[in-house]
C-alpha cells in the first residue's frame, strides 16, 4: 500500500528517517515515495494488460513535474485540464499523443496550445466548445482529435464537492444529447471524432457506478456506429478512491475485472485511457509537519503545528480525514486534541478530536497527503508554499525548493503613483 513504516520507534520512508529529513531541510514539507508511485503506476497498467490502454495520470492530484516524470517513464501519459498543466506534463516529458484534455473552461490560448503540441485528443464539454475547437484548428491547419465528455447521470456516491457525472454537475453533455451532439460534429470539417469520455467522480469506493457509466457509455458507443461514427477510444475517466481512514475501496485488478469483459464483449478495437490520479499518488505521499505550541481552553486541547490549511485543505474544504501520527514514538501520554494550524481562521485544522501523543517540538506525519494536498496549496495568510520531497531508497531529493517572501513578491509591481 506504502512504503511509510516505523523501524523501532522512528517512521521511515523507504530506507530514510524522516526526522533526518525533518531535522534538514525544515518544515512544514510534503514527502513522496518513488518506490510506491512507481508500485502504484504499474500496479494498475498490469491490472489492463488484458486490453489495449493507456495509462493518463490526472495531473491535478499532483502536477509535480518529477512525478509526471515518474509516471512518464513507466510509459504513462497525462489527463489535463488546463494549459498550465499541458505545460508541466511536456516538461515532464509525457508524450503529446498520451495527453488527453478536459475542463469545462478551455480558452483559445489554450486550445492553440495543445493543438501544436499535438495531444491524442480533446474531451469536450460543450456544443460551443466543439465549435470553438473547430474553429480555431481550422484558421491553424491542424485537425482537432474530439471525444464529447458524456455525462451519464449516475451517482458516484461519494462527496457531492467532487462528484462530476450527475445531471446537475456542470461537467459535460447530458448522454440523452450526445448522439444529437457527434452528429454536429461529423459536419464540422476541422475536427476528427476518435472517442467518448466520461468521469463521474473522484474518491469513488464502489465498483457498480463505474460499471453502470460504461454500459451506458458503449451504448452510446454502438448507436454512433450505426451512424457511421467509429470511436477508437473509450476514456473512462478516474475517480477509484484509496483508503483514509476505514474505507475499503477496491483494488484496480478488481475494477478491471469487472470493466475489462464489458469492453472485449464488444469485439471493437477500442483503446481503453484511464485516469488515475488519487489511487496512485494519494498514499504515495505525505505531509511533514511541527509541534510549535500544545495549548489547553478550558477542556479543550489544541496541537498547534506550523502546516495549516493553506498547505493542505482537504480537512477544512471536505471535512475530510487524514490519519495523523507522531514521526518519532514517544512514551508519553495520549490525549485528545485538535491538530490546528497557525492560520487566521477557525477552519483552520489538520484533523479534530484525535487520541496523540507528541510534546512540544515532536514531528508528526500527516498521512495520504500525496493527492491534492501540494496541488491546491496556496499562499493564503503570506505563507510560503512548502517543499516537496522525494525519497528513492536511501536517499532523498528536494524536488521543489520552498518558496521564501521574496518569491512571493517577485510578480508584485507597486505603481508609480504610489512611489
Amino acid at each position: 500500500m506504502h512504503d511509510f513504516n516505523y523501524k523501532g520507534e522512528g517512521l521511515f520512508c523507504e530506507g530514510v528517517s524522516i526526522a533526518k529529513i525533518a531535522e534538514d531541510i525544515g518544515t512544514p514539507f510534503y514527502l513522496y515515495s518513488h518506490r510506491t508511485l512507481t508500485n502504484h503506476f504499474k500496479n494498475f497498467d498490469e491490472a489492463f494488460s488484458g486490453i489495449p490502454h493507456i495509462i493518463c495520470f490526472a495531473v491535478k492530484a499532483n502536477p509535480n513535474i518529477s512525478v509526471l516524470r515518474l509516471f512518464a517513464n513507466e510509459g504513462g501519459g497525462a489527463d489535463i485540464v488546463s494549459g498550465g498543466e499541458l505545460f508541466r506534463a511536456l516538461k515532464a516529458g509525457v508524450q503529446p499523443d498520451k495527453i488527453v484534455y478536459a475542463g469545462v473552461g478551455k480558452t483559445n490560448d489554450e486550445i492553440h496550445a495543445a493543438l501544436y503540441a499535438g495531444i491524442l485528443m480533446f474531451n469536450v464539454e460543450s456544443s460551443e466548445e466543439l465549435k470553438k475547437i473547430d474553429e480555431i484548428a481550422g484558421r491553424i491547419g491542424i485537425k482537432a482529435r474530439i471525444a464529447l465528455r458524456v455525462n451519464p447521470d449516475i451517482d458516484p456516491k461519494t462527496h457531492p464537492y467532487i462528484s462530476t457525472g450527475l445531471k446537475k454537475n456542470k461537467f459535460g453533455i447530458p448522454i440523452e444529447e450526445a448522439l444529437e451532439c457527434y452528429q454536429v460534429a461529423t459536419g464540422l470539417s476541422n475536427v476528427e471524432i476518435v472517442g467518448i469520455h466520461k468521469h463521474i467522480g473522484s474518491q469513488l469506493t464502489e465498483i457498480s457506478p463505474f460499471v453502470d457509466a460504461l454500459k451506458k457509455i458503449l451504448q452510446l458507443a454502438d448507436n454512433l456506429k450505426k451512424d457511421g461514427i467509429n470511436i477508437k477510444y473509450i476514456d473512462v475517466g478516474g475517480g477509484l478512491g484509496i483508503t483514509y481512514k476505514d474505507e475499503e475501496p477496491p483494488a484496480p485488478k478488481e475494477l478491471a475485472k469487472a470493466i475489462v469483459p464489458l469492453i472485449k464483449g464488444k469485439k471493437m478495437d477500442y483503446t481503453l485511457i484511464l485516469e488515475p490520479g488519487r489511487v496512485l499518488a494519494g498514499n504515495a505521499g505525505i505531509l511533514v509537519t511541527k509541534v510549535l505550541y500544545l495549548k489547553k481552553s478550558g477542556r479543550k486541547n489544541f496541537v498547534i503545528v506550523d502546516a495549516g490549511m493553506n498547505d493542505l485543505i482537504r480537512p477544512s474544504l471536505y471535512s475530510a480525514y487524514h490519519n495523523i501520527i507522531p514521526v518519532h514514538k514517544k512514551a508519553v501520554k495520549k490525549f485528545k486534541a485538535d491538530i490546528v494550524g497557525p492560520i487566521c481562521e477557525s477552519g483552520d485544522f489538520l484533523g479534530k478530536n484525535r487520541e496523540i501523543e507528541c510534546e512540544q517540538g515532536d514531528f508528526l506525519a500527516v498521512m495520504s497527503a500525496g493527492a491534492y494536498g501540494s496541488s491546491m496549496s496556496s499562499n493564503y495568510n503570506s505563507r510560503p508554499l512548502i517543499a516537496e520531497v522525494m525519497v528513492k531508497g536511501r536517499d532523498f531529493h528536494v524536488i521543489r525548493k520552498r518558496q521564501n517572501y521574496e518569491d512571493m513578491l517577485i510578480k508584485e509591481e507597486v505603481p508609480s503613483f504610489l512611489s
